[in-house]
């Protein structure tokens, strides 16, 4: 069987499928999310053969054609595998008038692989999700080897936490639980990321967690909500997407401690590998004028070691065209999107 698309209407059936990729899945591959970005322009469109599933956004270009972009994927897990894909990926491509395809597999970033990849054809492009670099957590030993094994920081600043009275709440993601989360996202982001519309992250948390994948957490200090997360799991993996903490912090530790209680979740719902969610890469992990150094102090508190994927590449399907978006449309386009709009393109 070739890659082909097909139309899908059961999310539980999609997600099977594509947890059984070559990758084991990834929560931006979900039907979810794809349903989602539906409610900003993408169109979901649902591709697959005897072994793999890719989920795929698509969206016209106006004198273009047709632009996807295959979120966090597709699920291969070699760079073997996705050079047999391609072909594949670019005849689908083809004959639907797309111009480009954004293809976002996480594979290790090494020079060898970098260098294959350019091989393939492939144009390296900017990165979209924000874990292109990061910490990863192994669950898969018990809950004693596991803050054993975290960086003796991570683990003084869990246990402080616990003695100062910080307490942690798996809380139902209400319309008045989203919106105290939403604020607090706001506070943190000022200054440092651009956020969406409410109505987008409400919608969000409340579809993962009414699909029994996702989870909020609260933690209080004397009653005050101080840090929050949304954390999700989807098949052997888990993450959070959002999160968030007031800027005047009242207890040391409280969002380690919060961290901790989501890794506890997610190895209760089969989590085998906590993402912490972006770091800078590892060449620029102790680079203190990193935009994001903040955040990579906080996340390698856990563990050391930074994993940098391969990121973003643009595979043309129509050269010229392609290039005309290299070179002017892209640009534009998100440009002009984020104006209208006021949130990002992708």
């Amino acid at each position: 069987m070739t890659l082909q698309l097909s139309s899908q209407s059961n999310a539980d059936t999609w997600n099977s499928r594509i947890t059984a990729n070559a990758d084991g899945g990834n929560v931006f591959q979900s039907f979810q999310f794809a349903m989602l970005k539906q409610r900003g322009g993408w169109k979901p469109r649902f591709a697959e053969d005897n072994s793999t599933a890719i989920t795929i956004l698509e969206r016209a270009v106006p004198l273009l054609g047709k632009l996807w972009y295959i979120p966090k994927g597709p699920g291969v897990a070699s760079l073997r595998e996705l050079d047999d894909l391609l072909p594949q990926i670019r005849l689908l491509a083809e004959k639907n008038g797309v111009f480009a395809v954004k293809i976002e597999p996480e594979l290790i970033k090494t020079p060898e692989t970098t260098a294959n990849l350019l091989k393939m054809n492939l144009v390296k492009a900017p990165n979209i999700q924000p874990n292109a670099s990061t910490v990863l957590i192994n669950l898969s030993p018990s809950l004693d080897e596991i803050i054993a094994s975290l960086n003796q920081k991570g683990r003084h600043a869990i246990r402080r936490a616990e003695r100062d009275g910080v307490t942690v709440k798996r809380v139902e993601a209400t319309d008045e639980n989203c919106q105290q989360m939403f604020q607090l996202l706001a506070l943190t982001a000022e200054g440092n990321f651009r956020l969406r519309h409410y109505s987008y992250y409400k919608a969000f948390w409340q579809t993962y967690q009414n699909a029994g994948l996702g989870q909020l957490f609260f933690a209080y200090v004397d009653g005050a909500v101080v840090a929050s997360a949304f954390a999700l799991v989807f098949g052997t993996k888990s993450t959070y997407k959002d999160g968030a903490s007031v800027r005047e912090r009242p207890a040391y530790g409280a969002s380690h401690l919060l961290q901790w209680e989501v890794m506890k979740w997610a190895k209760e719902k089969g989590s085998l590998v906590h993402d912490l969610c972006g770091t800078p890469p590892s060449d620029k992990i102790n680079d203190t004028s990193h935009p994001h150094y903040g955040i990579g102090r906080f996340k390698t508190s856990f563990n050391k070691q930074v994993t940098d994927y391969i990121g973003v590449y643009d595979l043309p399907i129509h050269r010229k065209r392609y290039t005309v978006w290299r070179k002017i449309g892209e640009r534009a386009v998100t440009r002009l999107h984020s104006k209208r709009h006021h949130e990002n393109y992708y």
